[in-house]
């Protein structure tokens, strides 16, 4: 091989399955405990000491959903928090999305649509510029599609301040 030739990788699809998880791991994936017992309301009680969203909140920690017909997020303050928004304001998931680190909106919008398309969870690293201003900042997501009717129609599941 000469100076001039040169060996290139590029990313394929999908993603290495390092970052997603079939959905049977879920207790083992989510470490904080079991926050997301759902299917149902957004944010439902819980008998673990971290569910209540203020205490989550003053550690670094939000729930969030997003309902995949019309991309409709619920967010608990911590996600607030996370991104330099006010607390309850209205938020869409485009304006939300472009908060993301190029790096970082890539590779979680490929690992979002695998878990759409595979019915699997995910956890990724990644890094956001707040709304509010300041340096970048990263975060952890977690996240495990909801099942209806054998498709997936809403995601949901945490965001942690790293």
């Amino acid at each position: 091989m000469n100076a001039a030739t040169q060996i290139c990788f590029r990313a394929v699809e999908p993603l290495p399955l390092h970052h997603s998880w079939p959905l049977f791991e879920r207790e083992r994936r989510f470490d904080l405990g079991r926050l997301l017992d759902w299917p149902g309301a957004a944010f439902p009680a819980t008998a673990s000491p971290l569910a209540n969203e203020e205490e989550l909140a003053r550690l670094g920690i939000g729930r969030w959903e997003c309902d995949l017909d019309g991309d409709r997020l619920t967010w608990s303050a911590g996600v607030y928090d996370l991104f330099g928004l006010p607390r309850g304001a209205p938020v869409r998931r485009d304006e939300t999305v472009a908060l993301y680190i190029e790096e970082s909106r890539s590779g979680m919008e490929r690992l979002r649509a695998y878990a759409i398309r595979h019915q699997r969870g995910f956890t990724f690293d990644a890094q956001i510029r707040p709304a509010s201003g300041g340096d970048a900042r990263w975060m952890r997501l977690i996240a495990a599609p909801v099942c209806e009717g054998g498709r997936v129609t809403r995601l949901h599941g945490l965001k942690q301040r790293l």
